[in-house]
């Protein structure tokens, strides 16, 4: 039962009638007695530790040592093959030996340039990587300074990008404006990802609808599934190019690993699993067919994978815009299908 309200009342400390107990302290004070409970002082309430993580010791690398090592003897091998098969053929005519060095300058010059487009574009993944990160430390120390820095980052970044140019010329107008970093972040993230973020929802839902479709009709689960890989990729490059990334076949690897490891660390399947329950049990399953629902359920992880691409690849993180929810892109996968049935 709840106690009456008690009147308002003025008392003096020293009064016989006023008592000071713990807040924890058991009984009721008899009739007459004013009971007073002091508040805990600051020094005395819980201080949070901030524990820092243990640095783990890396160990030296036998695995890389080992392919490093492999590949060497691979390629040192190719090489002497070549320079042999380049001297037989000067040994039985001095034309084809030309014709042989031709060859192998051309292709010794596509291998160049191949390793070099590799490199060019992981490096470009890994600056967008660490433009995340920079800007995910900015919104938390609002430094302004290193806030310019990043947007001066972004700017070369997107400078190749004629759908950004206003964009980019409205953030060089307040470039030297008295903006907080987080602000800062902020405003370049409103500017420069609103028109991109929009293409990569319609590139995600487009993609999701097409391994809907396919996989609806599709006799054989050997196909579905290498479509659905296929399409997984073309999406992710799709993406990484729209924020900027540049990835080769390497790199391509390097993203879908990321991309990967981000769905493990967010919980995305299980996000995934519980959103398709929740769409497909009110009474949606009952109007699909079996190779509908299917075609659904697989469209919804094509959607899912490509939101986990969207954080990757994307240059800057998730505050003044809002990120894009797989429940849309179910709503308008569903829909789709509805009308199509």
């Amino acid at each position: 039962m709840s106690e009456k309200t008690r009147k308002p009342a003025t008392f003096k400390l020293d009064d016989a009638n006023v008592v000071v107990v713990d807040a924890d302290e058991p009984g009721r004070a008899t009739r007459g007695t004013v009971r007073i409970t002091p508040e805990a002082e600051p020094s005395q309430l819980p201080v949070p530790l901030e524990v820092r993580p243990v640095a783990v010791r890396r160990r030296f690398g036998w695995g890389t040592l080992f392919w490093v090592a492999t590949g060497g003897l691979v390629l040192l091998g190719a090489g002497l093959g070549i320079v042999k098969l380049i001297e037989d053929l000067f040994a039985r005519s001095e034309s084809l030996g030309y014709v042989g060095l031709g060859l192998a300058a051309a292709a010794g010059l596509a291998l160049a340039v191949v390793i070099g487009r590799e490199a060019f574009g992981l490096m470009r993944l890994a600056t967008i990587e660490r433009l995340h990160a920079r800007a995910a430390a900015v919104i938390v120390s609002d430094d302004r300074a290193e806030s310019r820095a990043i947007v001066g980052d972004l700017l070369k970044l997107a400078h190749q990008n004629p759908h950004l140019a206003h964009a980019r010329a409205t953030l060089i107008q307040h470039a030297e404006d008295i903006i907080d970093g987080a602000d800062m972040i902020k405003l370049a993230e409103r500017e420069l990802m609103t028109p991109l973020d929009q293409e990569a929802r319609r590139i995600v839902s487009v993609a999701a609808q097409r391994v809907s479709v396919v996989t609806a009709v599709s006799p054989r689960a050997l196909f579905d599934v290498l479509f659905v890989f296929v399409a997984a990729l073309k999406m992710i490059r799709q993406l990484a190019h729209l924020y900027g990334g540049r990835p080769g076949a390497l790199g391509m690897l390097s993203l879908l690993r990321h991309v990967i490891a981000h769905l493990a660390i967010t919980g995305g399947m299980a996000a995934g699993d519980s959103l398709v329950q929740q769409v497909l049990g009110h009474g949606i399953a009952a109007k699909l067919s079996q190779r509908l629902g299917e075609g659904v359920l697989n469209g919804l992880l094509t959607a899912r994978l490509g939101l986990a691409a969207i954080d990757v690849t994307r240059p800057l993180p998730f505050t003044a815009l809002p990120r894009p929810a797989l429940t849309d892109l179910a709503t308008d996968l569903v829909r789709k299908r509805e009308d199509e049935n």
